[in-house]
């Protein structure tokens, strides 16, 4: 195992590389002035050449792209346009995306997979025509419906919730922008769940637990689910950083100043060095929880070795 976290993680290194640079080439390599919102009609030449000096742009991309890495790599993120540390500006927005997400995701796991279980052990009955026909509703329907009637009934009509959040949110007020954000996620986990139940009931290794007259429950709960779930923990797991980087819509329905947020105005602004430093993060945490995901598959599934 020790050799495989090592290989995994000098993989790491090109992957991080390679994506890096390709995000970088498509941030900078955008047609239009990049300056063109920083002043009311022209901006003078001495200004801009200031600026491109500034920001290197007069050199070649990979010249470019290099020292932009190695500055990342000692924690320095950029300036903005306007002198602003976007390191700061992303310490800033990530804890509440970051948390937006993980309920988001827990979100997904607990009713998702829960729903999953029970219509993958009871096909055709009630309940998997309920959550069948509940989940595509759910996927029907675009997440800024599923926002609006969650305020609507919880906020307005039953008074639970705000219905924005205050500029520094609590845990419990994410509760309900979480579930709306992982509400299309949460569908497809029930169903991938019941899929991925419904054909392992019929596995060999089911049969022959069955047929050595062990219990239902360690049946199920050792032998079918633990199976079952990695494709699941798969979805969940790179789900993250989907969530994270298009929560724009619900942080600007309940308020939230988060990343998606501060993407959507960083490219209105054209401030490259914000879109550049998010997406940096994103991939940051694409890569780690895939790590972890893998390093998760032999503890759910005994026949996976890793040499």
């Amino acid at each position: 195992m020790g050799r495989y976290v090592i290989r995994r993680l000098l993989q790491l290194i090109p992957v991080f590389i390679g994506t890096t640079f390709l995000v970088y080439v498509l941030v900078w390599a955008l047609p239009g002035d990049p300056f063109a919102g920083m002043c009311k009609s022209t901006c003078p030449p001495e200004f801009r050449q200031a600026m491109i000096e500034k920001y290197n742009l007069d050199e070649n991309i990979f010249v470019q792209y290099f020292t932009y890495l190695g500055n990342l790599l000692q924690g320095d993120f950029g300036t903005t346009y306007s002198d602003r540390e976007v390191g700061e500006l992303i310490e800033a927005a990530a804890p509440v995306s970051i948390t937006l997400a993980a309920i988001a995701v827990g979100f997904e796991a607990l009713i998702g997979v829960t729903a999953g279980i029970l219509t993958g052990l009871r096909r055709g009955s009630f309940i998997d025509n309920l959550v069948l026909v509940s989940t595509l509703v759910v996927i029907a329907f675009p997440v800024f419906v599923i926002a609006f009637v969650v305020q609507l009934v919880l906020g307005s009509w039953l008074d639970i919730i705000d219905l924005t959040v205050s500029s520094d949110p609590s845990f419990t007020e994410l509760l309900a922008p979480g579930f709306v954000l992982g509400s299309l996620s949460m569908a497809y986990v029930a169903r991938l769940t019941r899929t991925s139940i419904a054909e392992n009931r019929r596995a060999d290794f089911v049969r022959t637990a069955v047929a050595k007259g062990l219990p239902q429950r360690r049946v199920v709960g050792v032998h079918l689910l633990r199976n079952s779930m990695i494709p699941v923990i798969t979805f969940l797991g790179t789900d993250l950083g989907s969530l994270m980087g298009g929560a724009i819509v619900t942080e600007g329905i309940f308020g939230i100043n988060g990343v998606g947020g501060l993407v959507y105005s960083s490219i209105l602004s054209k401030e490259g060095t914000v879109v550049t430093g998010v997406v940096v993060l994103l991939v940051i945490v694409f890569l780690i929880t895939n790590l972890i995901i893998d390093l998760l598959y032999a503890v759910l599934d005994p026949r996976i070795r890793y040499e």
